[in-house]
């Protein structure tokens, strides 16, 4: 199934690379960019920039990661990493500051996401959930018990 551009028209691809801040960037390789992208705009109130059958960018509590489609990635050293891979990110977090984890933890069991482990205060300061996206990334909202969400 084609997927419909979010937004039209958008920036060229060698605009956007040369937009982006210094700092770490995330790029999750996905088998389908519609699962991902609806598991990041419905759990985790993610704002889709742009999005295609090959890629997406996402901006999350002011910060921008995207998205690739394996099929994208034929020519990339990555590729021979990901094929055949069922679970994606094994031993990475990928930790939202500032994200309410409750919110995020009802929003995933309402759309059938595999919460791995609910909200709780943990020692280390911080409320947080485990929440499995469509394509086995796992994302860890996380709050000050008792601050609201920025």
């Amino acid at each position: 199934m084609a997927m419909k551009r979010t937004r039209t028209p958008w920036m060229s691809a060698d605009d956007f690379g040369r937009s982006l801040p210094r700092g770490i960037g995330i790029n999750l390789l996905v088998p389908d960019i519609a699962p991902m992208q609806a598991f990041c705009r419905d759990v985790l109130g993610a704002t889709i920039v742009y999005a295609d059958e090959d890629f997406a960018a996402v901006t999350l509590q002011g910060s921008v990661f995207m998205l690739h489609a394996d099929h994208s990635y034929s020519d990339n050293p990555m590729a021979g990493l990901i094929d055949g891979a069922e679970q994606r990110g094994t031993g990475m977090e990928i930790r939202i500051y500032g994200l309410d984890p409750d919110m995020a933890e009802a929003k995933a069991r309402e759309h059938d996401y595999h919460v791995l482990a609910g909200s709780l205060d943990k020692p280390h300061g911080l409320r947080e959930c485990y929440v499995i996206g469509p394509s086995g990334y796992v994302f860890v909202p996380s709050l000050a018990p008792g601050s609201r969400p920025g």
